[in-house]
């Protein structure tokens, strides 16, 4: 272990573990209320077009939680931003499933959203503080843990839509349970000064061409997330699969991606970050094109799960580049690639809605796979800069 990890051990390996807790909570709730989008969608009489105008509001939410947050976060501390922030993300939940109109469905999304991005930037943060005392990547296994709270909310909420429970019997249920889980690992957090690199901020620098450059392709693949989180249940159900199958599409995509990034750091040590991000960018193109010109299920619901397997590594790399670029302003790059991201994933697949207008769900998928093209192609902004970063065949030796 090293020195920046060995005084703290302890603190550490519990502080991963609330961290892991709170990385699942956050993918559950999201998951929750993904595969709840079809239900409320035909409770409230809207139809595609108005709700990709309405999931305007829950990115416009989430910007500006994320700008409450990290400040609050930097003064407080993530230690107690980051339960109050999923406790109020887990209230938030349930607003959408009490909504009979767009309006209502607005501005509960708007509430939900200004909580969800508050939670993404505190346990991002705090993600960043256990990464510096274990003195290595992790990050990639707490976003696994993400995508592992979305397979969780596939299966539960596939499981309740068949019981024919109501999205605010369900998502009231959620509430609660979130509650409880965050109130639990909150005392295992770290404080500001829990490990020896966060005692004191860096100093504000003009922010380097390179660190925009992760941030638009941050931008680019997590809008291709955000697409598979808001549009890939819909999908299915044109396609005619029922509610139970079309929930798989979600978790099939989930599944695949969680499994991929518990991979990702072993990869890139062996590979290097470019070929991960290149490779994996061009996988979900390939699979995302199958899934936009299939006319069955069976051949779509395949195309999402590929897409999540291609995107698994991606975010993960542009994380560690930024953090990397320039150690006395890791955090604070990490952070503007991850808001710019955040805002892609929340915010940007609300293009769609106004697009299937235009042509059929199916054929706007053709936007996030020219996307993902351009992200293979621009692959070589996460190449490691001299005597910065990890590289192929090198990984440092930490335990806890």
């Amino acid at each position: 272990m090293t020195g920046a990890a060995a005084g703290t051990g302890g603190s550490l390996r519990a502080a991963r573990l609330a961290t892991f807790a709170y990385f699942t909570l956050a993918g559950f709730l999201l998951g929750m209320w993904i595969v709840h989008i079809p239900p409320i969608e035909h409770r409230t009489g809207i139809d595609h077009a108005v709700l990709g105008r309405v999931l305007l509001l829950l990115g416009a939410g989430a910007v500006a939680g994320m700008r409450v947050a990290g400040p609050l976060a930097d003064r407080a501390g993530a230690r107690r931003v980051v339960p109050l922030s999923a406790a109020a993300a887990g209230a938030a939940l349930v607003l959408p499933g009490l909504a009979t109109g767009a309006w209502a469905l607005g501005a509960a999304l708007l509430l939900l959203g200004a909580a969800h991005g508050a939670l993404d930037v505190a346990m991002n943060a705090h993600a960043v503080q256990v990464e510096r005392g274990y003195g290595r990547p992790v990050m990639a296994a707490f976003h696994a843990a993400f995508s592992l709270g979305g397979v969780l909310a596939a299966l539960a909420g596939a499981r309740t839509l068949t019981w024919g429970w109501s999205p605010a019997a369900t998502l009231g249920t959620v509430a609660v349970l979130s509650t409880a889980v965050g109130a639990a690992a909150a005392p295992a957090l770290l404080r500001s000064g829990g490990t020896p690199d966060t005692a004191a901020p860096p100093a504000r620098r003009r922010t380097p061409r390179r660190i925009h450059g992760l941030a638009v392709l941050a931008f680019m693949i997590m809008l291709c997330e955000g697409v598979a989180n808001d549009w890939s249940v819909l999908h299915l159900r044109d396609l005619g699969a029922s509610p139970g199958t079309a929930a798989l599409a979600f978790g099939a995509f989930s599944a695949a991606m969680t499994g991929g990034r518990l991979l990702a750091d072993r990869l890139a040590a062996r590979f290097g970050p470019v070929a991960v991000l290149r490779n994996g960018t061009a996988l979900a193109a390939a699979g995302l094109t199958v899934a936009a010109l299939s006319p069955w299920a069976a051949p779509a619901l395949a195309g999402w799960a590929v897409l999540g397997a291609g995107l698994s590594g991606a975010v993960p790399q542009l994380f560690s580049a930024a953090g990397h670029h320039d150690r006395e302003s890791s955090g604070a790059n990490v952070s503007r690639v991850a808001g710019l991201g955040y805002l892609g994933m929340l915010a940007g697949p609300a293009v769609i809605g106004p697009l299937t207008r235009v042509v059929p769900l199916g054929l706007t998928l053709f936007l996030p796979v020219a996307l993902c093209a351009v992200a293979a192609a621009a692959a070589g902004l996460v190449r490691p800069r001299d005597g910065a970063g990890l590289r192929p065949g090198r990984e440092t030796e930490v335990r806890a």
